[in-house]
């Protein structure tokens, strides 16, 4: 059963106000992509006046189930000390500054943005533990786990205008310098596990040359290249608050924009903000094979709806598994032993359309010349030269000009130089 919500609007100071006079601006989005940041790209409407309408606000809001919230109430603002507060008593190792830019963007996800961050909320129930054990073995922060957050809205499959996929947004180069796969039919980047491996390795060899998580979080957004200079050019500093300005336009919200997702994933239940009951994710299993198969044959052999098979195996692109070497399959953990118990039957089940459809071997056609002719995999052909008539050419093929007429779907006995017949079928 739904509590019913209710606005409790906390002011502290004066009211927000994302002026063109604002320093950074934010860019909203639908609940399945991200809330990103652009610093330089100002929006010049005011905030959203939550207290205009009640009961619309509670019809519009019907979505979200505050069950097992911790709050039965949506609270749209709070004093700048409470989020302060809040953001050091989180239990992390990287420093959780606040400042009135991480303060807009806490707005944009608890108060703006409710639904998305209940999606954001039910996926993190998925994703974080994988990343959390990946995280442990490479003895780096947990609190890491909230850079795809930002960088994907945690959605294996996002894929950036600049050619950047998966959860931790790599580039195909990026992608294969820390060991991943990308081609045509596997795209590793936005295999969970395999990807959040190589963006541990990724931080890690950040961490060994900024001694700094703040500037380490900055560089693998906009490289270490550029941390570097806007470090010269800040004066030696190393520290981001320092750098700030020296940094491009994106990663100057990046930052901030990173704090607030801790904040926003850590606190969204005092909000009165769920994770998404639309949103479910089954218990899963992994299974190996070298086996090429197509998604298809599994789905249909053992009962699984494809578009589940695709988004718990997003690294396969084009549905295809290429086999050759073992490949990990994700199932339900229910379907991994009738997967087991049917690989026969799904190795079979339309093969030959779904992954047999190449040609693995061709015959070159052969050109040989007999009696001026020219003979194509076992069929001659023979140019008309001037003089000839059929009756000649057939003599000299040992054939007769009606087998001539016939192969060649002659009517009459007249022929033209230049024209080409065929000798036999």
């Amino acid at each position: 059963m739904k509590r019913l919500l209710y606005i409790i609007i906390l002011i502290a100071s004066s009211p927000l106000s994302l002026s063109a006079s604002s320093p950074d601006s934010l860019i909203t989005s639908s609940p399945d992509t991200l809330i990103t940041s652009s610093p330089d790209t100002l929006i010049t409407s005011s905030p959203d006046t939550l207290t205009a309408s009640l009961p619309n606000l509670d019809q519009a809001l019907a979505w979200l189930d505050t069950t097992e919230c911790t709050s039965d109430t949506l609270i749209a603002e709070l004093p700048d000390s409470i989020y302060k507060q809040r953001l050091q008593a989180l239990p992390f190792v990287i420093e959780m500054p606040y400042h009135e830019i991480v303060r807009r963007y806490i707005l944009r996800y608890t108060k703006h943005n409710p639904r998305q961050l209940a999606s954001l909320q039910r996926k993190a129930e998925y994703y974080f533990p994988i990343f959390e054990d990946i995280l442990a073995k490479h003895d780096l922060p947990l609190e890491l786990c909230y850079l795809p957050v930002i960088e994907s809205a945690l959605n294996p499959q996002a894929r950036s205008h600049m050619g950047a996929a998966g959860l931790w947004q790599f580039m195909p180069a990026t992608g294969k310098k820390y060991g991943l796969e990308v081609n045509s039919l596997v795209d590793e980047r936005m295999d969970p596990i395999r990807s959040t491996e190589a963006a541990c390795k990724f931080l890690s060899s950040l961490y060994t040359v900024f001694q700094d998580w703040n500037l380490v979080i900055a560089a693998y957004n906009c490289g270490p290249g550029n941390v570097n200079k806007a470090i010269h050019r800040a004066g030696g500093k190393r520290d981001f608050w320092s750098i700030y300005p020296f940094l491009p336009k994106e990663t100057r919200g990046y930052l901030p924009i990173y704090i607030a997702a801790c904040y926003a994933m850590n606190y969204a239940q005092i909000h009165g903000i769920c994770p998404d009951n639309n949103i479910q994710y089954p218990v899963t299993d992994t299974i190996y094979t070298d086996q090429r198969q197509h998604l298809k044959q599994i789905a249909e052999n053992i009962d699984i709806p494809i578009t589940l098979l695709r988004q718990l195996n997003p690294q396969y692109p084009r549905d295809i598994i290429p086999g050759v070497k073992h490949y990990a399959i994700c199932l339900p953990i229910d379907k991994a032993g009738a997967y087991i118990d049917n690989q026969e039957a799904i190795l079979a089940y339309q093969a030959k359309e779904l992954i047999h459809n190449r040609r693995d071997e061709i015959e070159l056609l052969q050109r040989t010349s007999v009696n001026g002719a020219y003979s194509i995999n076992g069929i001659t052909y023979y140019k008309i030269k001037e003089g000839d008539t059929l009756g000649g050419i057939a003599a000299k093929f040992r054939v007769s000009v009606k087998q001539l007429k016939a192969w060649n779907g002659l009517q009459s006995d007249f022929i033209r130089a230049g024209k080409t017949l065929k000798i036999g079928i």
